[in-house]
């Protein structure tokens, strides 16, 4: 038998769950046939002889005319920003069927089916009334439990925070390795999808690795984007300069956000950090231009909006450590500890346990990813003096070249849904702060559509802009 039912209302808005009919679940959908692809990012030679796991079936939708074969009108309160435990059994007859959930606010009512169809988020629908408000259901099977979320639009999730929230105190879903969303090699491929979907569908912060060109010839400003000694795609090489456009493009036309990007010197070659800093000083994030943030610093979110904030993985050229009294050019994170699961550096705190070797290891990264949420979550920013504690970077991402079951897809896929049931459940379930997440490093979202734990670490600001309004 299954679980009560527990519903987690992470909106500013009291809910009300007024009406649970159960139906039979339609015939599953059948699981596709013939190879996986494995990877999605591994050479079609090596993915055409390579067997991967096949996707379990998901639930037809239920149809418009669908009859229950059990009604029950319930009263169960569901404060803002806290817990409702029911006694409501999310099955009766068997483990395939489907409950449908009516909820009302400010007499509107809406509903939701659990599990939906493809066993991801689904937006509610409203049941008549004008002018409907709309929230957005996680449902987790395995505990019968729902979050229940604002529906923001992702590519401005920003507006409606306070200008004076520090950066520090928001909750932003980030990348891994952002640019890699080409045919490339197994471990060097870790998205999806590419830059322009990532911040159309709410990413705020990017991992970026480049190889400076042409090092020795200060006029030129060729950054190619690598991973590790790795190209990032196969077919010919790809810029730095074409990514900084389609970010500022994007928020030329969204001048509520901001993006943090983080950038690293890799790749092979002869050139050095000094180099690096010298190119983007000249040629990128120079400091008159007013698209980007470069001071050593955490900003506002008033500050930063409309600008790309500079994290630098590289040391400065000595004719830039003057700047700003002595403390250099952009956001210092040049030196935190390799392969770490706690390390406080400046402005940044950070876990980056990368070294997965074997698969067993996989729940000890998840371990370390669902710490430091905790850590992140007892952050209090104190908005009148706009002032926050350190910026949290929580990467996801790990990988073993040479280990199938550790290349990127696949501990992604580990660990992603992991993370999602814990900020479902888990977070900040004590409200010992503003429960922020911090920033979330992601590999492989937007696989497939599923954009699950993005909207997650995005909702995870709700208390804080009840807090703060703008």
């Amino acid at each position: 038998m299954s679980e009560p039912l527990k519903i987690r209302n992470f909106t500013s808005s009291p809910l009300d769950l007024k009406v649970v009919e159960r139906f039979e679940s339609p015939t599953p959908l059948e699981a596709p046939q013939g190879l996986g692809n494995f990877t999605r990012n591994i050479t079609s030679l090596v993915s055409n002889v390579t067997n991967g796991a096949v996707p379990n079936p998901t639930n037809r939708q239920l149809a418009e005319n669908a009859q229950s074969f059990a009604r029950q009108d319930v009263d169960v309160r569901c404060e803002p920003f806290t817990i409702a435990s029911t006694d409501i059994r999310t099955t009766e007859r068997g483990p395939n069927e489907i409950v449908r959930l009516t909820f009302e606010n400010d007499g509107q009512r809406y509903r939701i089916d659990a599990p939906t169809p493809s066993h991801s988020s689904a937006v509610f629908v409203p049941l008549g009334g004008d002018n409907p408000k709309h929230f957005t259901g996680i449902y987790i099977p395995t505990s019968s439990f729902l979050a229940i979320y604002s529906s923001l639009e992702l590519n401005s999730w920003m507006t409606h925070l306070n200008d004076r929230t520090p950066l520090s105190a928001l909750s932003i879903p980030g990348t891994h390795n952002s640019p890699t969303c080409h045919k490339a090699l197994p471990s060097v491929r870790c998205q999806a999808v590419g830059i322009r979907a990532q911040l159309d569908n709410g990413v705020r912060f990017f991992d970026i690795r480049v190889q400076p060109e042409f090092p020795d010839d200060p006029g030129r400003d060729n950054l190619i984007l690598v991973h590790g000694v790795f190209p990032i795609s196969l077919t010919g090489n790809k810029y730095l300069r074409d990514l900084v456009n389609e970010t500022r493009s994007f928020l030329d036309q969204n001048p509520s956000e901001t993006v943090i990007m983080s950038i690293k010197r890799e790749g092979p070659g002869q050139h050095n950090d000094a180099q690096l800093s010298m190119i983007l000083k000249d040629h990128y994030a120079r400091p008159d231009d007013q698209q980007w943030f470069t001071e050593p610093r955490l900003p506002t979110l008033g500050e930063a909006r409309g600008k790309i904030l500079l994290m630098r993985r590289f040391a400065l050229d000595d004719r830039l450590r003057g700047e700003h009294d002595g403390r250099g050019l952009y956001l210092d994170a040049e030196n935190w500890a390799y392969n770490t699961p706690n390390d406080r550096h400046g402005d940044v705190c950070v876990q980056d346990f990368c070294e997965v070797l074997e698969t067993e290891n996989i729940n000890e990264k998840i371990r370390f990813c669902c710490e430091h949420l905790d850590r992140a979550s007892g952050e209090e920013c104190n908005i009148e003096e706009a002032r926050g504690g350190p910026l949290y970077l929580n990467f996801l991402s790990a990988s073993n070249f040479w280990k199938v079951g550790c290349w990127p897809d696949r501990i992604a896929a580990k660990v992603n849904p992991k993370v999602v049931d814990h900020l479902t459940m888990m977070h900040d379930r004590e409200n010992r702060g503003d429960g922020t997440a911090g920033v979330v490093v992601c590999d492989w979202v937007g696989d497939n559509g599923d954009w699950d734990l993005v909207r997650c670490i995005v909702g995870m600001n709700a208390r804080l802009q009840s807090k703060h309004p703008r």
